[in-house]
């Protein structure tokens, strides 16, 4: 069931930790932090630090500053799984894998027969809380929603990039809900049958229900008492200018940054976000008839026509 389950019984060749069995791949702001949460109380499951990203190549060169950095080599990506049992399931949940280009041909590389997990979020309410995440870790700087999207052309031009962001691939959101060309690179790969794919309106419904079905899916104790837990609360970058100026400068000022930068985030753009649904109905669509299921009328994309 484990990769490398037979040198793990000699102590001569025990690994200095693990290649996960299973990744959680996405998308951020979809619910994976508290699913992360309630997974890690399964006894039969070991998840380690959250989002080592390493298999997004993409944000390997220069990713934000964070507890134990980001693996570089797949020794050291191994080592973050070290003190799991070896009866244990090891996870991977890092959202960006979704997004990511090379995330899924990486994985299989190194574990063949994992199973995969992926959460989807309706593309609109998506792409407005990813953005409030770019501008809080400084991989965004513009901090109007419908400007931010519309400066994606120009930025693949490689005009009106932030001076200093993290991520620049990042910003061209649209890249960010090609669903079906994301779940297919992992099909692709590992078969329809290796994949769960999960509704974020679904988790949002009943936590409960959700994750005992990503435990049948995993092939583990699915009665184990697990206590429910929110996702991340959404926040507005009131200052993007300060924000990236207090980015440099950590400790003393971590309390002036969430006081004065960080604020209650304002309503979406009731036109623009109409506007986005019509924008990506398209995508919505095929993704219905990819998972046998009427996303079009759960997201209200039958309106925006």
């Amino acid at each position: 069931m484990q990769s490398g389950s037979a040198n793990r019984s000699d102590p001569a060749h025990v690994p200095a930790g693990r290649v996960p069995d299973f990744f959680v791949v996405g998308h951020a702001k979809s619910g994976t932090t508290a699913l992360y949460a309630m997974l890690s109380q399964h006894p039969q499951i070991f998840l380690g630090v959250k989002e080592p990203r390493f298999f997004a190549e993409e944000l390997r060169v220069r990713d934000m500053p964070r507890l134990g950095g980001t693996p570089q080599t797949l020794s050291d990506y191994k080592s973050w799984y070290r003190d799991a049992r070896p009866e244990q399931l090891v996870g991977d949940i890092s959202p960006d894998y979704l997004w990511s280009h090379r995330a899924a041909e990486l994985i299989a590389e190194v574990q063949p027969q994992a199973r995969i997990v992926a959460i989807l979020r309706e593309p609109a309410s998506f792409l407005y809380s990813l953005h409030r995440q770019w501008l809080r870790h400084y991989v965004e700087v513009e901090s109007d929603f419908r400007r931010a999207l519309e400066l994606e052309q120009s930025r693949l031009q490689g005009q009106n990039m932030p001076s200093d962001t993290y991520w620049p691939k990042a910003l061209f959101y649209s890249d960010h809900v090609r669903y079906v060309e994301q779940l297919r690179r992992y099909e692709e790969r590992f078969g329809r049958e290796r994949m769960l794919v999960l509704i974020y309106d679904d988790y949002r419904r009943d936590n409960d229900a959700t994750v005992r079905a990503v435990l049948r899916f995993l092939g583990v104790d699915e009665h184990v008492a697990i206590r429910e837990r929110d996702s991340n609360p959404s926040v507005h970058v009131q200052s993007p200018r300060l924000h990236g100026l207090l980015r440099r400068r950590q400790g003393a000022l971590h309390t002036m940054r969430k006081r004065v930068v960080y604020g209650e985030p304002e309503p979406p753009d009731a036109a623009f976000m109409l506007e986005l649904r019509r924008r990506f109905k398209p995508e919505v669509v095929a993704l219905s008839e990819y998972l046998d299921r009427d996303l079009v009328g759960l997201w209200g994309y039958d309106e925006a026509s």
